[in-house]
Parts: structure tokens; C-alpha cells; sequence
């Protein structure tokens, strides 16, 4: 670990990887290859309450660092960002064809459908594959206990996005070691698979909220249940406090596991025209959320206004041009849907 220590300690931290991004969105101009990735997003869902973080990825040494100089100039602290002596092929395409849907393979196609011209950034790109064979092999962005700064385990909250297998099993012990008090994990799809299914207890067993997308989990479970409530059930068991499902038409399904309740949080009706990054924001927010009020309700009403805001436009930075009070507005109208089931 790195021995560096700040005059001001931190109090999150995110961990999670950064891309070069391609993205069609689903309405207006596209983004060819612009700063992105789920621990970008997550951290301007963070930003969005307030508050800044420590960031903890892998790049290449062809990542540009003027965007890592953006985004630290938002006061997040950059000291995790390992830039490692090889390239890494960190580009991402994503083609969104609505809300729900989006489109990961295949850009020459995409691009000609909407006749747009087709970037030379992705010449020869190739869209990564789910391995579900990563329990013991390191992949080039896994983070190593080497990478963490020490001054990032001093911070009492940690959010850790979809990275890989072994960085989910590794991140959480490293914190809950030191001050982390809270823990907070979105699932990565290449173990949210049905062989996977021994390894869930050592993953979740630290974890404060687990989130997940209603695919991923439905995949998960494939063959063993269809009712996403009783899944959350089975999941919370094996640790949780919460866990919370991203449905793909119902908002977000959050289960307290400690208090017995259930609840269904809205989405905003946002006009969507770029969905990269939502659930990601959603995170980013909820950790907030959880730190201030330790409500888990407050929480996820706090990561789903994120969520509103980031899908309205294009870019990582898009969301932090919203009107002074807008997301506090949207927090208040959505407290009246809440539902408790």
C-alpha cells in the first residue's frame, strides 16, 4: 500500500473502473471516445449531494491524464488511480435503443444504423466476453491490496462498482479490517451466474448493501426462483443489511433486511437520453445517503434522484449543470411514492 497521507482525511472512497467511452445514446450526438466508466459516474452521483471521495482503479499508461485532472479538480482525490507500465484496452461501446435496452456488441452495425460515421477509435475493438472463470486469475484492471493508498482506509464508507470477481472479494475485507463501517457493492455479471453460486457467501458476508440489476440477478437465480422478493430474501441471508434490485419497469426494490421491511422506490420520469451510468449514480448516491441519515429508504431516494439526473444528458459532467435545488425538488416529489409492501 501506498503511504501518502492527506492533511484531510477522506470519508468515502470509490472503487471501480474507468473506460474510454463510445456511446450512442438514445437521442442527440454521440460520444466517441470521452472520459467514462462506472467509477466516473459514481462519483458524480456522490458529487451530486455534496460530497467527494477517493477513486481506486487500474489504468493503462495510454489512459489520457488530462481527464483524470478533471475529474480530481471537482476536489476527488486521484491517489488510487494506479497507471501501470502497459496499455490497457479500456475502450467501451455502448449503443442505447431506449431506456431498458441497451446494445454492447457489434458497433459497425449500430453505427450504420443510425447513419453515423464510424469512429477510428474502434477499429478493431471487440466487446469484452462474461469469463465465468476468474476466481483465480487477475485481470489488468483488478485492483491488488498494493494499490490502495493507506490514507484511503482511514474512510468510514466505501462503494465498490462492477470491477471483477477476486477485486469484490478482495476490497471488502481490506476496509472492514480498518474504518469502513459501511460497504456498499454492485454486482459484476460474470459471477452472477448459477456456477457462481458457492462463492456468494464469502463475497456478501461484510457487505452493508448489495445492488444489483434485475437481469443479473434474475441469471443468478435461473432455475432456483422467478419472484425477485424471495431472491432478495436469499441474498440478504448470506449477510446484507439491504439489498437492492434496479428493476427494469418498477424503480428500485430495496429489502431491510434488519428492520423486515420492504420497499419500492420510483424512478424519476426523466426524459432519457443517455442511460450510461445511471445505476452507477444511483450508488454514488445512496452511499450518501446512508451516511447522513442511516435510512435506508433516504438512501436509495437520494441514489434514484442521481440516477434522474445523470440520464439526461450525455457525458460524466452533464449532471453537475443542474439547477441549484433541483435534485432536493425531485427528492421531495418522489417521497410521495414510496411505497412499503
Amino acid at each position: 500500500m501506498t503511504s501518502e497521507l492527506p492533511d484531510n482525511p477522506l470519508r468515502f472512497v470509490i472503487a471501480g473502473r474507468l473506460n474510454r467511452d463510445t456511446i450512442i445514446p438514445i437521442s442527440g450526438e454521440p460520444q466517441i471516445d470521452g472520459f467514462g466508466g462506472n467509477l466516473a459516474y459514481a462519483a458524480i452521483g456522490l458529487k451530486l449531494w455534496g460530497k467527494k471521495a477517493g477513486l481506486l482503479a487500474r489504468v493503462g499508461q495510454d489512459f489520457p491524464l488530462d481527464w483524470i485532472a478533471d475529474i480530481s479538480s471537482l476536489g476527488f482525490d486521484p491517489s488510487g488511480i494506479r497507471v501501470i507500465d502497459s496499455d490497457i484496452d479500456l475502450r467501451r461501446f455502448i449503443a442505447h435503443e431506449d431506456a431498458v435496452t441497451a446494445h454492447y456488441q457489434n458497433p459497425i452495425q449500430h453505427f450504420s444504423d443510425r447513419g453515423l460515421p464510424f469512429p477510428r477509435n474502434l477499429l478493431g475493438y471487440q466487446a469484452p466476453r462474461l469469463l465465468h472463470s476468474r476466481r483465480t486469475t487477475l485481470q489488468p484492471f483488478s485492483i491488488q491490496i498494493s494499490d490502495i493508498p493507506l490514507h484511503y482506509l482511514e474512510a468510514s464508507a466505501i462503494h465498490i462498482c462492477p470491477i471483477d470477481y477476486l477485486s469484490h472479494i478482495i476490497l471488502p475485507s481490506i476496509f472492514h479490517q480498518h474504518q469502513a463501517g459501511t460497504i456498499t457493492l454492485t454486482s459484476c455479471p460474470d459471477y452472477m451466474d448459477p456456477a457462481f453460486w458457492q462463492e456468494l457467501p464469502p463475497l456478501l458476508s461484510e457487505i452493508t448493501a448489495f445492488i444489483t440489476p434485475e437481469a443479473e440477478i434474475r441469471n443468478l437465480f435461473l432455475g432456483r426462483q422467478t419472484d425477485l422478493w424471495a431472491m432478495s430474501e436469499v441474498l440478504a441471508d448470506l449477510g446484507p443489511e439491504f439489498i437492492i434490485i434496479q428493476t427494469e419497469s418498477l424503480g428500485y426494490y430495496l429489502l431491510d433486511r434488519v428492520n423486515e421491511r420492504r420497499w419500492v422506490i420510483p424512478q424519476y420520469p426523466s426524459n432519457a437520453v443517455d442511460p450510461t451510468g445511471s445505476g452507477d449514480a444511483f450508488a454514488g448516491g445512496f452511499l450518501v445517503g446512508y451516511r447522513e441519515h442511516y435510512d435506508p429508504m433516504e438512501a436509495a431516494l437520494m441514489g434514484s434522484v442521481a440516477a434522474s439526473v445523470v440520464i439526461e444528458g450525455t457525458g460524466v459532467f452533464f449532471g453537475l449543470d443542474v439547477m441549484p435545488g433541483l435534485i432536493d425538488a425531485r427528492r421531495e416529489a418522489m417521497r410521495q411514492l414510496v411505497r412499503l409492501i
